[in-house]
């Protein structure tokens, strides 16, 4: 039995897929069968060791992207696109698998385009609450639809509708668990002040930071901060809080981490009263497992339509408040943090429509679907 994934070259498509990957090894072992020979085909690894780690073979091909704006690329990515979708071909063909699954984004093009001219069944999963091209285009050839947010359902047709299930995002089970057990000692926080979590991705955000970087002489008289900033971030921003917060009593309650592993997000997760983030799907998702009160700032719908449309959608249920990227200033986000934590009605409501959104079993629920149509096609 093979099994071919792919998607995009972010982490929101690629983390998704390991979590998938994970539940699959987990549902082998209990129906006692072989384990499938795994693939992942993408324009890069991304993280080569989370592939070795769960026995994925990596296939590279080169993709194409379609912008949504005037660009010469446009042009020159055809023929990146052409030449994927024959290279894609060829080495599908070669292994041929009983099922692709595609996360969508413009670099799974070419292995779902292979798998519609080779017949071979194909599951895709949408992250986000409006479906990119590739994965409606695949919409109409899928056997299966998984999608994150109830209301991406509409944009896949009527015909489409029995195909679709509402499964949530896939998160890895070292990510979806809080730990509170000696989380302030590992982090260096003091015991009976408010904990606000700042996420601001991998790379960091330049406009949450900055935020943070004007808001923190007023927060931290009241709360202490974590605060992910991105790699390429961390020096600038201690030179800067160093100057903005000398002889600040309170300084010691700032710590600005560059990058945070399993353990120590784990960790900020199980000790935060309120979470600050970006609205990528897969960090919504985390937050929602995590059960805690947030505040969600989308990119700005010049650079990403899609999480604006994500940010409201979870905003909807009750979960999260939401500051547009273009109104982000220090004073706004004291003042909403300050509103969620001293209203202990929003922040339980929060907390409880945070458990309702989130769904834990997603990776598993997938993983059956991929693996009942993969024995199927190997039969």
């Amino acid at each position: 039995m093979k099994i071919l994934f792919t998607g995009g070259g972010s982490g929101g498509h690629f983390y998704p897929i390991i979590a998938i990957t994970q539940a699959l090894h987990d549902l082998v072992a209990e129906r006692k069968i072989l384990p499938p020979e795994l693939y992942y085909m993408a324009k890069e690894q991304y993280n080569s060791r989370a592939l070795y780690e769960n026995e994925i073979k990596f296939i590279p091909v080169p993709a194409g992207k379609l912008r949504r704006y005037f660009s010469l690329l446009n042009f020159t990515d055809i023929f990146k696109t052409i030449s994927g979708c024959i290279i894609a071909i060829i080495r599908i063909y070669s292994i041929y698998p009983d099922v692709i699954f595609g996360k969508g984004g413009y670099p799974s093009f070419p292995a779902l385009f292979a798998a519609r001219i080779l017949n071979i069944p194909v599951i895709i999963h949408e992250s986000d609450s409006h479906p990119g091209r590739v994965n409606h285009w695949a919409g109409d050839f899928a056997r299966k639809i998984a999608i994150s947010y109830p209301n991406a359902a509409q944009y896949f047709g009527a015909k489409n509708q029995p195909k679709i299930a509402y499964t949530g995002n896939p998160i890895r089970p070292e990510i979806a668990n809080p730990l509170k057990n000696g989380a302030h000692e590992f982090l260096k926080l003091e015991q009976g002040t408010p904990v606000i979590f700042v996420i601001g991705g991998s790379q960091g955000s330049a406009s949450i930071n900055d935020a943070v970087i004007e808001a923190l002489p007023d927060l931290l008289n009241r709360y202490q901060i974590i605060h992910q900033t991105g790699k390429a971030n961390l020096e600038e921003i201690k030179a800067t809080t160093g100057v903005i917060l000398k002889g600040d009593s309170h300084a010691y309650r700032y710590h600005p981490f560059d990058y945070l592993n399993e353990l120590a997000m784990r960790m900020a997760a199980g000790v935060a009263d309120i979470v600050v983030s970006r609205a990528g799907s897969s960090a919504i998702f985390e937050i929602a497992a995590w059960g805690v009160p947030s505040v969600i700032i989308p990119l700005s719908p010049k650079i990403s339509h899609d999480q604006t449309t994500n940010a409201f959608a979870y905003s909807s249920t009750g979960a999260a408040s939401v500051i547009e990227d273009d109104n982000l200033h220090g004073h706004i986000l004291a003042s909403e943090i300050d509103r969620i934590y001293n209203t202990p009605a929003i922040r339980e409501k929060m907390k409880e429509q945070a458990r309702a959104f989130a769904r834990p079993n997603s990776a598993r629920l997938i993983a059956d679907a991929i693996l009942d149509i993969a024995l199927e096609h190997e039969k």
